[in-house]
């Protein structure tokens, strides 16, 4: 089943769209100021329906990250070169908006058939104090197999999450556990690394594999 309302703003980890007053100000403000060009962009090809083209993307999102992936090995973007690949920020505690959207992104890779080999999927944890490798990798186990789960040193993290413009914030709930509100973006990256467009889940695998092919 998919979801009716893109995924473009931030989101609490009940997937209700509304921010945790506590943070309502900073996230305004913070997520204004990273993520308004990106998300501006998004809602043009999500409302027009309009693809962008092969090298039009927005210089200054996304860049090299050192992280490791489900397996336990490093993994860099140079990992990725030659291929198109989908990057999406979030983590496995997240109820709703981040299975829901790994479904998405593996019926996608199911839809791709023979070419699902000649993209890839990243999924970037917000929250590396929980998601180990070991956590990352049984998670991910329900997932299709092209989708690559990263984690690593919190300071990694918080550069890679820099570098794509990605808010996250950690919300206190009772019991003295945490949430996390993140941005739900899934991001474009063409062959070379570099960032195309937000990529709308809001459509047929048939659509999206479509779209995805052009950069192959």
């Amino acid at each position: 089943m998919r979801r009716s309302a893109p995924a473009l703003w931030r989101v609490s980890a009940d997937g209700s769209m509304p921010v945790n007053p506590k943070t309502s100000r900073i996230a305004l403000l913070l997520g204004a100021f990273l993520s308004g060009l990106v998300l501006f962009l998004g809602a043009i090809f999500l409302v027009t329906g309009l693809s962008p083209s092969p090298g039009a993307g927005v210089a200054g999102v996304g860049g090299p990250f050192h992280l490791v992936d489900q397996n336990g090995k490093p993994f860099s973007d140079q990992d990725m070169k030659g291929k198109p690949y989908l990057v999406f920020f979030g983590y496995t505690h997240c109820p709703d908006i981040c299975p829901t959207t790994l479904f998405e992104m593996s019926q996608l890779f199911r839809k791709l058939g023979p070419d699902a080999g000649r993209a890839g999927a990243l999924f970037i944890t917000v929250d590396p104090d929980r998601d180990t490798q070991a956590v990352m990798k049984a998670y991910l186990a329900s997932f299709d197999p092209h989708l690559r789960g990263l984690t690593g040193d919190p300071k990694a993290i918080e550069q890679a999450l820099k570098d794509y413009r990605v808010y996250a914030q950690k919300v206190p709930v009772k019991g003295g556990d945490y949430s996390m509100d993140h941005t739900a973006i899934v991001y474009l990256m063409d062959k070379d690394g570099h960032f195309v467009a937000p990529f709308s889940m809001q459509r047929t695998a048939d659509a999206e594999a479509a779209e995805l092919r052009q950069y192959l």
